[in-house]
């Protein structure tokens, strides 16, 4: 029997925060390892934590995946905080860290799993690093709104996100330009760009603040005023959950503790207060949150995640494990594990996007010449 038609056991695992695509890529291992290979195919819930529970691994067959393609969120369930090297637990009354790692890699062993295919954002294939160097046989899928997986064009749920905010920002267009106001719309990204800046250029957004270029409060308000000067009566602010002005820093609702990971957000808030005030505009601000996560994938992230899933089943039957699946101009490549995580991935605050926004007169927070001019004017 040849390497390729190899009779394997493979399991699947959707971890971190969930992403408008999910699903696209568990129907497309399931059906390709299935149809293609006639492989055994598992479903782990849960993230990680599946591998840990009695019935959190169960197998997955060709009508498990019928009609979840259009489906948001994940038919197998997520761990937003299901670091298997320091997982909550209860021990005594009180809530402690618990590295379970290597129970993880017991339990694969004993299923005689061939592949765990990993589908996560930052985090969760940071782990799956971790576990692979242990001797559990991984391949993981970049899923994360954020975009900011080192290694890969754009990751599973981006394009929906991007689109749901650009629908957000079309809608209150028109209520900004009725009642004049100043509109700040906070979108998530932690402490990567890609989501404010595709989203604020599609929707038209005439202020885009990213973390990758900090800003002065007194630059936005000029900007304002600069647009009213010029009889435009209304602003739309993009702003990245992470942006934080010149020689400041994040805006958290909570700060974290060793149990407890710090949430970003608050920034639009500030952001409009600061502009009403200095201004004398009315301005709001506006949290998409998890409507961004949510609702039917696009077209685009439904074809990503079926490349990306049958991609990872391809990479098993070639033995071809502790990489990553990526997407490169057109192309699906394998990407090592460690190189996809050796950087964080950001906007590049000189790059090709940032550029072409300026050229059409959005502003970035960053532009001090303005208040020059107004100084000088």
């Amino acid at each position: 029997m040849t390497t390729k038609n190899k009779k394997r056991r493979i399991a699947i695992l959707t971890g971190g925060g969930d992403a408008p695509g999910l699903n696209a890529v568990i129907r497309a291992v399931v059906r390709s390892a299935i149809w293609e290979h006639g492989w055994e195919v598992y479903g782990v819930r849960n993230g990680y934590d599946g591998f840990l529970e009695p019935d959190g691994v169960y197998p997955l067959t060709l009508e498990h995946v019928l009609g979840i393609l259009p489906r948001g969120g994940t038919i197998l369930g997520a761990a937003n905080r299901g670091d298997p090297f320091a997982r909550k637990e209860i021990r005594d009354g009180r809530e402690v860290l618990v590295d379970v790692s290597g129970k993880i890699v017991q339990r694969a062993k004993e299923m005689h799993l061939d592949a765990v295919i990993v589908v996560g954002g930052d985090g969760t294939l940071k782990a799956a690093l971790r576990l692979f160097d242990m001797g559990l046989p991984v391949v993981g899928v970049p899923k994360t709104i954020d975009n900011d997986v080192n290694g890969t064009d754009y990751t599973i749920g981006f394009d929906t996100a991007v689109q749901v905010a650009t629908d957000a920002l079309d809608r209150l267009h028109s209520t900004a330009e009725a009642h004049h106001r100043v509109m700040v719309v906070e979108l998530m990204g932690r402490h990567a760009g890609f989501l404010a800046l595709h989203g604020g250029l599609a929707g038209g957004a005439d202020v885009i603040l990213i973390p990758e270029i900090p800003f002065h409060f007194e630059v936005l308000a000029e900007a304002v005023r600069q647009r009213v000067y010029r009889r435009r009566q209304f602003s739309i602010f993009a702003v990245a959950e992470g942006a934080y002005p010149v020689g400041g820093q994040p805006v958290y609702r909570r700060k974290g503790d060793a149990l407890t990971a710090p949430r970003l957000g608050g920034i639009s808030e500030v952001v409009a207060r600061y502009i009403e005030e200095a201004t004398g505009i009315e301005s709001r601000f506006l949290i998409l949150g998890h409507l961004q996560r949510g609702g039917s994938p696009s077209a685009t992230d439904r074809v990503l995640g079926t490349r990306f899933g049958t991609f990872a089943v391809e990479l098993i039957a070639q033995d071809r494990l502790g990489v990553m699946t990526a997407l490169r101009g057109d192309a699906i490549v394998p990407v090592s594990l460690k190189e996809a995580l050796s950087q964080h991935r950001n906007v590049d605050p000189n790059g090709q996007l940032v550029r072409t926004a300026r050229q059409i007169g959005v502003y970035f927070g960053d532009e001090t010449w303005l208040l020059q001019e107004a100084s000088s004017g």
